[in-house]
C-alpha cells in the first residue's frame, strides 16, 4: 500500500499552536482507514504545549481517550500524570500522542495499514512540535518510531535519534498497572530524560 496523501503541506511558517490546530482540522472526522468504521466515536489527536520539549507517544486511544477525545485519561493516564510529576514537570508543559488516533476494536494493536495511513500525522505534530526529547510508551510505539522488531526490554535503556530529537523507549503505564516492579526501569528512563532535557 503506498503512503496516505496528505493533500497540500501545511503552512509551518505559523506559529506551533496554530499549525497543530490547521492539522486537526485537516484530520477532519477522518475516514482514510477502517478503523472510523469499527465503532470508533471520534479522533483523539493528541493534548499539551505545542511547544513542549518533553513529547509522549503512546499506541492507541482505550475506551476512556475515545470517549472524551484525550489521550491518556484513564488509569493508565493518571499514572502517566505522575511519572510526568516525578520529574518536576506537569502534564500541562509535556505533549502526548498516539501513534493511531483511532481506538482499535476490543483495544487490539493497531494493523500495518492503520499504521501506515495513520502515522505521517504524528510524524507532522513531531515536526511542529519540535520536541527535545521523545518518550516511546510500549513496545509498540517503540517499534512504529524506530521501525524495529526488538521487544521494549531491548529498546529501552538507551537514547536513539529520531527526527531531530532524543527518543526514549521505556515501558507502556497499562504495562506498569499490571507489573509495579518495572517501575524502577521506568524511572531510570525518566531520569535520562530529565537529564537530556537539562543538557540543553
Amino acid at each position: 500500500m503506498s503512503a496516505v496523501n496528505l493533500g497540500e503541506p501545511l503552512t509551518v511558517s505559523k506559529n506551533p499552536a496554530e499549525a497543530l490546530a490547521a492539522l486537526r482540522a485537516h484530520i477532519g472526522d477522518c475516514a482514510r482507514c477502517k478503523l472510523h468504521a469499527l465503532g470508533r466515536t471520534q479522533v483523539v489527536f493528541g493534548v499539551g504545549n505545542p511547544e513542549a520539549d518533553l513529547m509522549f507517544v503512546g499506541e492507541a486511544p482505550g475506551a476512556d481517550e475515545d470517549a472524551q477525545g484525550v489521550p491518556f485519561i484513564g488509569r493508565a493516564g493518571q499514572l502517566l500524570t505522575r511519572i510526568i510529576e516525578a520529574i518536576d514537570l506537569k502534564r500541562e508543559d509535556v505533549y502526548i500522542a498516539n501513534v493511531i488516533k483511532c481506538r482499535p476494536p476490543q483495544n487490539r494493536n493497531p494493523d500495518p495499514d492503520e499504521v501506515e495511513t495513520c502515522e505521517p500525522f504524528l510524524f507532522q505534530q513531531i515536526d511542529l512540535i519540535k520536541p527535545k526529547v521523545i518518550v516511546a510508551l510500549g513496545t509498540f510505539a517503540a517499534r512504529a518510531l524506530l521501525r524495529s522488531i526488538e521487544p521494549i526490554s531491548r529498546l529501552r535503556g538507551r537514547v536513539h535519534e529520531y527526527r531531530g530529537a532524543k527518543l526514549i523507549p521505556t515501558f507502556h503505564p497499562a504495562y506498569l498497572l499490571r507489573n509495579p516492579s518495572a517501575k524502577r526501569e521506568v524511572w531510570e528512563d525518566m531520569k535520562l530524560a530529565r537529564k537530556l532535557l537539562a543538557d540543553d
